[in-house]
């Protein structure tokens, strides 16, 4: 006779993956919900209009800081007042703020959801924009660091993914 031995899952598999089917639901979702800066930065960069306007939802001591070039400036507290004065509910909204540790560009894409525009937040906000070495503005003109090899490649314009 034979001892069963129960192995216990590692943490990443003690709650098990979800089905096929939900997990192209839930990643199909995200991407309706979500934009990444290289695809932004690709998109603005292309010939002709890219169908979509970006939105900086940070105060304007950031904005001068530095902000994606084209952007609207129109700050989260100010959405209520100003987003349809400003942006035309026809063309999809592009939301970011400073980062992944802020959620204020999620905040943002609420309130214009909320008033019935198309949105999607950009994953990484101004941080990312500015590692991955795209160029941006600031109160004293145009501006550009180099990329960050953790999180852009450093020989392509083209990450693979």
């Amino acid at each position: 006779m034979t001892a069963t031995t129960t192995v216990t899952p590692n943490a990443v598999l003690r709650v098990p993956p979800a089905s096929p089917a939900a997990a192209a639901a839930y990643f199909g979702a995200s991407l309706a919900f979500h934009a990444d800066v290289s695809d932004v930065a690709s998109a603005l960069t292309a010939d002709g209009d890219p169908g979509f306007v970006v939105i900086d939802t940070r105060s304007t001591a950031s904005w001068d800081q530095g902000h994606v070039p084209g952007a609207v400036h129109l700050p989260t507290a100010l959405i209520a007042e100003q987003a349809e004065r400003l942006l035309a509910k026809a063309v999809p909204v592009v939301t970011y703020c400073w980062g992944p540790g802020c959620n204020g560009a999620t905040r943002a894409a609420l309130a214009l959801a909320e008033l019935g525009f198309q949105v999607k937040e950009m994953l990484g906000g101004f941080e990312y924009w500015a590692r991955e070495g795209f160029a941006y503005e600031t109160w004293e003109g145009p501006a550009r660091r180099e990329a960050d090899p953790l999180t852009a490649p450093v020989d392509s314009d083209d990450c693979g993914c």
